[in-house]
């Protein structure tokens, strides 16, 4: 593991303790050559989860991109990081919860938008075009008719 600031392998673990509902560890720890702290989880897995995509491709679940489509979405609005790392690691465990091999990627939009719905009504919005593959205004306005 390297520190995330400035490339250093030498790090001192300060704390750790086990996440609730996660079966992980959340580590904090620091940096010996610039010092600066920073946190990180350690999970177990079992297998690889795999994601079927709309035109029945299959490749690996990968976290982050979850991750980069909501801070798509959320472009200029005023969300935390911190809350778009929250709602990337619940959409992870509620897919995870599945104990499947192969999760949809429709499945994984879904969670996505249940999460986004609740906190940005822009950033569901957002995400909702993309996901859904909106083609003209009509479809904006049906999604936003039917979430009315």
């Amino acid at each position: 593991m390297k520190c995330p600031f400035c490339g250093g392998k030498n790090l001192e673990v300060l704390e750790s303790r086990s996440v609730e509902d996660d079966n992980s560890i959340r580590r904090r720890r620091k940096c010996a050559k610039c010092g600066r702290r920073f946190t990180t989880y350690e999970k177990i897995r079992e297998k690889t989860l795999w994601v079927v995509k709309k035109d029945g491709k299959r490749e690996p679940f990968i976290k982050d991109k979850i991750k980069r489509g909501i801070l798509r979405a959320i472009e200029k609005r005023p969300i935390s990081l911190d809350l778009v790392e929250d709602i990337t690691s619940r959409v992870e465990r509620e897919i995870l919860k599945e104990e499947k091999e192969e999760i949809s990627s429709k499945l994984i939009g879904r969670l996505v938008l249940k999460h986004l719905k609740k906190i940005d009504k822009v950033a569901w919005l957002r995400f909702a075009s993309v996901y859904l593959e909106f083609e003209d205004l009509s479809d904006f306005e049906r999604a936003i008719e039917r979430e009315s």
